[in-house]
């Protein structure tokens, strides 16, 4: 049985659920300035973590995958639309993609935010350099945000990127989308386990990450 580090487990759940609290929020932000007032009347429009946290897929899965030595994976509680209430000033399908663009935005955003907060604790707070310590766990966090964004954008449904990219294609592909739709879930979990696929979204998010903190020059 492998060895447990209850502060990795800690510190590993409390990024994951920091971060599926500002993806979820930026769906639910962008979706009420956009003029549809089902999330904000749901509680979602919040950075309270109890309102986007699901049981199983913000709790149960993290801590089990972070208990077996895995890849630490969760979800929040999907932030319900109304795109029939979107603004009249965008198409639909534009309105409905912006939506779900806010999400991984959301994560990129953070994960730099969290890079600027370790740079200044590295730069002018001297913090130690130390992976196991708060320089280790900011880092993964901002690690972690750069995964959640690429793999969110995945062009495959239901993630993310597969309403993105329902929005993009010309009408006259939507047939072909919709057939493309129905065995989405199945392409998401050959992405999550097949080690090859795992990189396709892995390596992104890895040159992301060493982009943004070379450019502080924050120590690997």
């Amino acid at each position: 049985m492998p060895h447990i580090d209850a502060q990795l487990v800690i510190e590993g759940l409390i990024m994951l659920i920091l971060s599926i609290t500002v993806h979820e929020f930026g769906h639910a932000i962008v979706a009420d300035r956009l003029g549809d007032r089902l999330p904000r009347y749901q509680g979602r429009v919040s950075l309270n973590p109890l309102v986007h946290a699901d049981p199983i897929g913000t709790l149960l899965i993290p801590v089990v995958g972070l208990l077996s030595g895995g890849m630490m994976f969760g979800w929040g509680r999907p932030v319900q639309v109304s795109p029939g209430s979107f603004t009249r000033k965008l198409r639909m399908r534009t309105a409905h993609l912006i939506v779900a663009a806010a999400g991984p935005a959301m994560n990129i955003l953070f994960g730099i935010t969290i890079a600027l907060i370790l740079f200044g604790l590295y730069r002018f707070g001297g913090l130690e350099v130390n992976p196991y310590g708060l320089y280790g766990a900011l880092a993964k966090a901002i690690m972690l945000n750069f995964v959640l964004a690429v793999f969110n954008l995945l062009p495959c449904p239901p993630l993310d990127g597969g309403t993105v990219l329902a929005g993009l294609l010309p009408d006259r592909y939507l047939p072909a989308y919709e057939r493309f739709a129905k065995y989405g879930i199945f392409i998401l979990l050959a992405f999550m386990f097949i080690g090859p696929l795992q990189r396709a979204f892995l390596l992104p998010a890895g040159l992301a990450y060493s982009a943004v903190t070379g450019l502080l020059g924050l120590p690997h």
